[in-house]
């Protein structure tokens, strides 16, 4: 069986071939902008190409089984039609929450008339890359709604789920959401941080109106509809569900597990 791993320059895309390979997956095809960049495994099939340019993608998709859709929203009606008419058998999707933003995804995969599976998970733990320069910086850390409560999940667990339903029979025309093993408020993951790489952090909930320039620093204008989505957290909270565990048979990363592997990021 040819799997197609696109977007394998991506973080997810990337770990989903590493992931393939240990399952024992011997097919692997990679598109990817960059393989020098994307270090892939020797014995993996590289492509160059982008799911932006469709021009790429026949190759890529000549004689593939099964693909991995990386989500890029302007070109997957396209791209999913493509795969049809190439014989892709099943498409696996990474989109999100059903009727936000990702839902063009879901939409186009099942357009195209292909099995598909669908993988939707909320926030992921990377994006504490937002209070990185603070914590770089110092001790304390500025953020706003801190009782906004959802259950986020490392990437390297999406991966994981993402190269089982690759490689499994069984999961057509599902649709899964993904989360992490606890939900957990925005107060309790800066802790979970400061735990994680050794060193004790305060955290100081601002207003509304008074963190928005905090969040302007690193988000600009995409700061205020941040905000507006953490107050929506704090009224109505995100729950943990335990489909990941069913799925790769092991709970997926605690937040303060994820931390201690990516210390660096915070300095």
């Amino acid at each position: 069986m040819k799997i197609l791993v696109t977007g394998a320059t991506g973080n997810v895309g990337r770990m989903v071939v590493d992931e393939l390979l240990a399952l024992g997956a011997d097919d692997v095809r990679a598109l990817t902008v960059s393989p020098a960049r994307a270090g892939l495994p020797a014995g993996v099939d590289v492509v160059r190409g982008f799911l932006g340019k469709i021009e790429t993608l026949p190759a890529a998709l000549a004689g593939v089984d099964v693909m991995y859709l990386a989500p890029h929203v302007p070109t997957v009606h396209e791209v999913c039609a493509m795969a049809a008419r190439a014989g892709v058998r099943r498409i696996v999707d990474l989109a999100g929450a059903k009727g936000e933003h990702w839902q063009q995804v879901e939409d186009g995969v099942e357009a195209c008339g292909v099995a598909f599976t669908h993988l939707e998970p909320g926030e992921f733990m990377s994006n504490a890359d937002l209070w990185a320069p603070q914590i770089r910086a110092g001790d304390e850390v500025l953020d706003a709604y801190g009782e906004a409560v959802n259950a986020p999940i490392a990437q390297e667990d999406v991966a994981a789920v993402a190269a089982r339903v690759l490689v499994e029979s069984g999961h057509e025309g599902r649709a899964y959401e993904l989360t992490g093993p606890t939900a957990i408020g925005r107060r309790q993951k800066v802790g979970a941080i400061g735990r994680g790489i050794g060193r004790s952090l305060s955290y100081v909930d601002l207003p509304h109106d008074r963190a928005l320039p905090v969040f302007e620093r690193v988000l600009g204008e995409y700061a205020s509809w941040y905000l507006d989505g953490l107050a929506v957290l704090a009224k109505h909270p995100q729950r943990a569900v335990p489909t990941v565990s069913r799925l790769i048979g092991r709970a997926p990363r605690s937040y303060e597990r994820w931390a201690r592997e990516h210390a660096a990021m915070f300095g």
